[in-house]
This record gives structure tokens, C-alpha cells and sequence, in this order.
């Protein structure tokens, strides 16, 4: 497609004269941030570049001082599509500040999984979540809410809200529209930069289905239509994508970032058809515990896949319950032990700070970890986001207090500015803070039992820590233009 070609995508007309600029802000808070690239800004690239736009990627992920980076930036773009977790924000809150500071007449647009989370929580009235948008559209010309294929293009024409997280939208991104959109454009990402491995193959990620119907109290989005309905990609289009990384990449290992693979209903279908393909694939993804049978476990492993990770959450019953995770702690064993007999690994995603938590139900996730012995572990501390229910339905007790309540068991949380407050939920150990506490345990204490639960499982099971990464730091390249890991152009593509 030649630059003066025009491109007809959602009822209107644009030039590919325009270039667009795409960022990925970094992760601070990770021990290591170059792991899996933002594949969700590179779909936005993607669909830009199907349109006929040029696309910058400014990927500043890891770079240690990325402010000046970004500075540095001396592409044609006047438009900016900036995407953001809530841990991310207050990074991509200084991106939009450099770059308003050397080019006060560009366009800032906001997307994202924190964007699309504080207006689901907004439209359904939630005052705090209502304050937290009105701070985004005060920094942001543009803020997105829900998938970004389609809405980009609305969103470079508008200013305010606009909203794709309506399945009732001609915006919303059905399970044909996942389908039939580009992949993720990753000739704009520098992968050889990314390192992670499974079973000590090199490895990537890639979405085969979005969405996870579940209401457990913790989790985001579950308010929100994005990220609670299902949409699945075509068996065929799953392997094709494979495929290429695999002849293009050289790919032999994967990661499947679906938020649980087996409520696929097309799950066993898909693995058959994985493991038809020829390729000696090692494979690693998400799973629901209570779903979780035998015939999946076979299929999973014929596919290729050595590691699956499940949220078990916590092992005391009362804490389950709080959850509202719709599994049991008898549920979680039986997964754990029916991988093992599979020959599947298993890493237990658990996590502390809930309605109740105590010093008790904190030490029977010790024990049934130390019990059941899973193959790696995540110890995490809650923190509340907008779209969770945790957030959503917390009443206000006092100027800055928030109370949660589910079945008589509380959790307290204060309010705070996300665009400032780095506030994560999985982060470095032993820097680890709690921005909730219950009736029972403060956040000191909740903090130090996170971090003295992880020191004795891991010691008595033989798991070691996570390795940090050092992160990258930014050179001005005399004039030469940024170095390729932080920004790559579609300028030139066919």
C-alpha cells in the first residue's frame, strides 16, 4: 500500500500519510520487565497498519530512564496511543508529560486494561472510580475503554470517552472480529530483547481467546464486558498464528495468555489440532482448578504443553468462600495432584489480603503449599482496583476510608491516585506492600507474613527465588535515532 492510499475502516475515510506513534510504558515494579511483550497495543499497531497509517512503537519496557527516552523521540507523530495497566500508570502519567513538554500540540490517547477498568466501575455510578476518569481525561485528550482494533479509529478523530466495552457498540470486537483481526504487529517489537523460556526453549506469548466469565472478588474487570465475555479466535486461525512464530521466529515454545484455557469450550478440539501440526511444541498457559479433569490433562500434554498455572488463591475454606472463586480446597488438590499424574507441572498462584485474612488462614496456604508441593508458586498481596468487586462495591467510611464486607468478614483499603501511586499486586519480594488490611492483620503484618510464607515455602521445597533483571539504560545516539529495542517503525513495509 502506497503513503497517499486511503484505507475505508469504520464508515470512514484516513490518510496513510499520517503516522501514529504506539507506546508501551515500562514496569518498575517487575523483577523483570522483558519477558512478554504488550501484545494488546500491538494489535491497535496492527490494525493502524492494515488501515494504510505508519506506526511507530516506542517500547520503553525495562528502560530505566525512559523519561529521557522519550524525549529523545524525534518521529513524525503527533498522535500517541498510550497504553496502561494500573501499575503502569503513573509511568505512562510521565510519558504523556514529556511529551507534552516538548510537543504541547500532540495528541495523547489512552487505553488499556486501567482505562477500561475505571470506566466500567464509572458507568455504574462508583464515585471513586468516577473521580479516577475524570483525572485520566484532564491528562488525556482521549481515553479508550475496552479493545482497541476498532476504537483506535474513533479515537483518533474524537476527544473524551470513547467507549468499545459495549457489546451493543459497532466498536465491540465480537469472536469473528478477533478472528478475522491482524496479529499482533511484531516486526515493531524488538523480540530479541524479550527472553523467556519454557522447559529451556526459548518462548513468546499469544492470546487464543479472550475473556474469563468468573465473578471472583478480587479480580478485574469483572463489571467490565471486555474482560468477563468470551470471545474465542477459529482452531485455524490459533494454528496459523503458531505456525508463523514458529517459521518466523523460530519458535518451539509458547506461553497462552488466556485467562483460563479450559473454559474454551473448543479447548480439546484445539489441543488435537496443536498436536496434528508436527511441531514439538512446549507449551505453558492458565487453567480453572474446578474445571479441570483427566481428558483435558491428556490433551494438554499430547498439544505440547509441560507447565500450567492456577489461581488457587488461598487454602483455607473460609477464605474461598470470600472469594466467591467458586472452587474448593479439595478442588485445587485434585487439580494439582491430576497434572502431576499427567506428567503436567504446576505453578499455585496464591494470593493474601482478602475479606478475614488472619494469621491462620495466611498459614494453611503455607501448609497446603508445603503439603501438595507444586512446582513453582506465586505468593501475591492484594491490591484493589477499580473493576474488581473488592473496589466497586467498598463503601466509604471516612474521607479516605473504605470498607468491603462479605458475609460479616471486612477488608479496609484507603483511597488512592493511581496516577501516582504505584500500586501492584505481584512485585519484587521482600518489597512487597500491603495497600489493604482486615479486622485481624494490619498491613505491616500482612506484608511480613507474605514475605515470610514465601521464605519457608521456598526453603523447604527447594524452590529459589526469581532472578532479577538489571535494567536497560537509555544513550542518546548522536543523532542516529533510537536504538532499535526502543523504537521500531512500519516506514518502508510493503
Amino acid at each position: 500500500m502506497s503513503d497517499r492510499s486511503l484505507s475505508r475502516v469504520a464508515g470512514r475515510r484516513y490518510s496513510s500519510t499520517v503516522k501514529i506513534c504506539v507506546v508501551t510504558p515500562p514496569s518498575p515494579f517487575l523483577l523483570d520487565e522483558r519477558v512478554f511483550p504488550s501484545l494488546g497495543i500491538l494489535k491497535v499497531a496492527a490494525a493502524l497498519e492494515r488501515a494504510g497509517y505508519q506506526v511507530d512503537h516506542l517500547d520503553v519496557t525495562g528502560v530505566s530512564n525512559y523519561e529521557e527516552a522519550v524525549a529523545d523521540y524525534m518521529g513524525e507523530a503527533k498522535t500517541f496511543a498510550i497504553t496502561a495497566t494500573t501499575p503502569q500508570l503513573p509511568a505512562a502519567v510521565r510519558v504523556r508529560d514529556v511529551l507534552k513538554k516538548s510537543r504541547p500540540d500532540c495528541k495523547c490517547i489512552l487505553g488499556g486494561p486501567h482505562a477500561t477498568l475505571v470506566h466500567a466501575a464509572a458507568k455504574r455510578g462508583n464515585e471513586r472510580a468516577r473521580k479516577a476518569l475524570e483525572g485520566l481525561l484532564e491528562r488525556f485528550e482521549c481515553v479508550v475503554a475496552g479493545d482497541g482494533e476498532k476504537a483506535i479509529f474513533e479515537a483518533l478523530q474524537a476527544t473524551g470517552i470513547v467507549d468499545a466495552d459495549d457489546p451493543k457498540s459497532a466498536l465491540w470486537m465480537n469472536s469473528n472480529d478477533f478472528t478475522e483481526s491482524p496479529w499482533p504487529a511484531r516486526h515493531l517489537l524488538d523480540m530479541e530483547s524479550y527472553h523467556y523460556t519454557v522447559e529451556g526453549l526459548p518462548a513468546t506469548s499469544a492470546v487464543f481467546q479472550l475473556g474469563c466469565p468468573f465473578e471472583c472478588g478480587f479480580c478485574g474487570g469483572r463489571l467490565s464486558s471486555m474482560l468477563r465475555r468470551i470471545r474465542n479466535r477459529s482452531i485455524d486461525s490459533i494454528t496459523a498464528e503458531m505456525r508463523f512464530l514458529h517459521e518466523a521466529y523460530g519458535y518451539d515454545a509458547l506461553m497462552a495468555y488466556d485467562d483460563e484455557l479450559n473454559v474454551n469450550r473448543f479447548m480439546i478440539p484445539l489441543m488435537r489440532s496443536i498436536a496434528d501440526m508436527g511441531i514439538d511444541w512446549r507449551l505453558r498457559g492458565f487453567v480453572k482448578s474446578e474445571l479441570f479433569n483427566d481428558e483435558q490433562a491428556e490433551a494438554l500434554y499430547a498439544a505440547g504443553f509441560r507447565w500450567l498455572l492456577c489461581g488457587f488463591e488461598a487454602a483455607h475454606p473460609k477464605i474461598l468462600r470470600n472469594i466467591n472463586k467458586k472452587a474448593t480446597l479439595e478442588d485445587n488438590t485434585e487439580m494439582l495432584r491430576t497434572a502431576h499424574r499427567h506428567g503436567l507441572k504446576v505453578k499455585a498462584l496464591m494470593s493474601m489480603g482478602h475479606p478475614g485474612e488472619s494469621e491462620e488462614t495466611i498459614l494453611a496456604t503455607r501448609d497446603w503449599l508445603l503439603s501438595e508441593k507444586p512446582d513453582d508458586f506465586d505468593c501475591t498481596v492484594i491490591t484493589l482496583y477499580p473493576g474488581t468487586p473488592y473496589f466497586d462495591n467498598s463503601v466509604q467510611v471516612s474521607a479516605d476510608l473504605y470498607k468491603y464486607e462479605f458475609q460479616g468478614d471486612a477488608l479496609y483499603s484507603q483511597d488512592a491516585d493511581f496516577t501516582r501511586d504505584l500500586a501492584y499486586y505481584k512485585g519484587k519480594p521482600g518489597e512487597y506492600h500491603a495497600f489493604v488490611w482486615t479486622d485481624h492483620l494490619s498491613r505491616e503484618r500482612l506484608a511480613y507474613l507474605r514475605d515470610a510464607v514465601e521464605e519457608d515455602v521456598r526453603s523447604k521445597l527447594g524452590i529459589p527465588y526469581p532472578t532479577a533483571a538489571a535494567a536497560i539504560n537509555f544513550e542518546h545516539s548522536m543523532g542516529q535515532g533510537l536504538p532499535a529495542r526502543i523504537l521500531r517503525s512500519s516506514e518502508g513495509r510493503d
